[in-house]
C-alpha cells in the first residue's frame, strides 16, 4: 500500500522531523546531568534547527502532506507543533497568506495581505530594518487574529489548530512540573530559534520584486544548503509555483533560467541565514519602494 502521497523522498523529510522531536526529548532529560557548555551547545543546535524544520520539513508538510493518511498527518503535525512550540495549523494559514501577498507593500491604508511582509512595518514602501523584523516579528504574532481567520474559512482547521495549542499545553505543563528549571533555560533558545526563522524569511525575499510573480522570492542555489534544507533555496521558483514538489525545485529552474535572467531574478551566493553576507547585497534605501519606479531601482543579481 502506498504510504507517501507525493514521493519515496519525503521519507527523509519524515525522519527528519522524528529525529528533531527526539532531539528535544534528548535535550529536556539531559539537562539535570549535562555540563553547562554541552547544554549551551545543544541550546544553540536546536535555535537552528528551529528554523531549518520550520523552512524544511514543516514547510513541505503544509504545500504537500506526505502522507496519504489523514490521520497520519494530523499526527505528524501534532508532533511539529510539540517540536517547534507552534501550531502547524496556525503556521499553515500564516504561511498561505504569505503565498496570497508574497511579501506585498502596504497599501494605501497601510495594510498588507502578507502578514509577514518585510515591507509591512516599513517606511516609504521600503522593507523594514532586518534588525527589528528579525527580533520583533515573532512578538507581533496575533494568535487570536490567525484562530478567528481560520474559523472564518474553515471551521474543522480551527478546531484542529486549538488540539495542537491544547496537546503542547499539556506537554509543557507536564514538563514544567517535571523540570521547571529546563523551561528557564529552554525559553530564550527556543525564542532564538524564531528569529532565525525570520532571519531566513528576511532573506527569502530581501531584494525581490514584489511586483513580478516570477521574482517575487529570491533564490540562494548553495549545493549543501539545498541539500540540508530540502531545496528551500529554490525561493523564487517556489513562489512562481508553490504547489510544486520540493524535489522537482532545481528541475524547474532549469526550464525557466531564461525567463529568470530576463526578468532580473535576485540570486545570493551564501545560503539565505547569512543572505547579509552576500556581497551583491543591495542598500536597504534601494529596495523596491513606493517612492522608487521600477526603472530608477538598483539592478539586481540575476541566476
Amino acid at each position: 500500500m502506498k504510504v507517501f502521497t507525493y514521493s519515496k523522498w519525503d521519507a527523509v523529510c519524515v525522519l527528519c522531523g522524528l529525529l528533531h522531536f527526539a532531539y528535544v526529548l534528548t535535550l529536556f532529560f539531559v539537562f539535570p546531568y549535562a555540563p553547562w557548555w554541552v547544554l549551551l551547545c545543544m541550546g544553540l543546535i536546536y535555535s537552528v534547527s528551529v528554523s531549518w524544520n520550520i523552512n524544511g520539513v514543516s514547510h513541505n508538510l503544509i504545500h504537500n502532506p506526505f502522507f496519504k493518511s489523514r490521520i497520519l498527518n494530523r499526527l505528524f503535525s501534532i508532533m511539529e507543533s510539540v517540536t517547534l512550540g507552534i501550531s502547524q495549523t496556525f503556521y499553515k494559514h500564516v504561511h498561505h497568506r504569505h503565498h496570497m501577498g508574497n511579501s506585498d507593500r502596504p497599501d494605501e491604508h497601510g495594510h498588507t495581505h502578507d502578514w509577514i511582509s518585510i515591507y509591512r512595518h516599513g517606511h516609504d514602501g521600503q522593507a523594514e530594518n532586518p534588525w527589528s523584523y528579525i527580533f520583533l516579528s515573532y512578538l507581533r504574532e496575533d494568535p487570536k487574529a490567525i484562530y478567528a481567520e481560520i474559523k472564518r474559512k474553515n471551521r474543522a482547521d480551527a478546531r484542529w489548530g486549538i488540539i495542537e495549542i491544547a496537546v503542547l499545553g499539556i506537554t509543557i505543563a507536564i514538563g514544567l512540573v517535571l523540570n521547571w528549571k529546563f523551561w528557564v533555560f529552554f525559553l530564550p533558545f527556543y525564542y532564538l530559534g524564531h528569529c532565525c526563522t525570520y532571519l531566513n524569511g528576511y532573506f527569502l525575499h530581501y531584494g525581490g520584486n514584489p511586483d513580478k510573480p516570477i521574482a517575487w522570492g529570491v533564490s540562494s542555489y548553495d549545493k549543501w544548503y539545498n541539500l540540508m534544507w530540502f531545496n528551500n533555496g529554490y525561493h523564487a521558483e517556489h513562489h512562481y509555483r508553490p504547489k510544486l514538489h520540493w524535489t522537482r525545485m532545481k528541475e524547474f529552474h532549469e526550464q525557466i533560467l531564461e525567463e529568470q535572467k530576463r526578468e532580473g531574478v535576485r540570486v545570493i551566493k551564501p545560503p539565505h541565514a547569512l543572505g547579509f553576507l552576500d556581497p551583491d547585497l543591495p542598500p536597504r534605501q534601494y529596495s523596491a519602494g513606493r517612492k522608487q519606479s521600477a526603472s530608477s531601482a538598483k539592478p539586481t543579481t540575476v541566476a
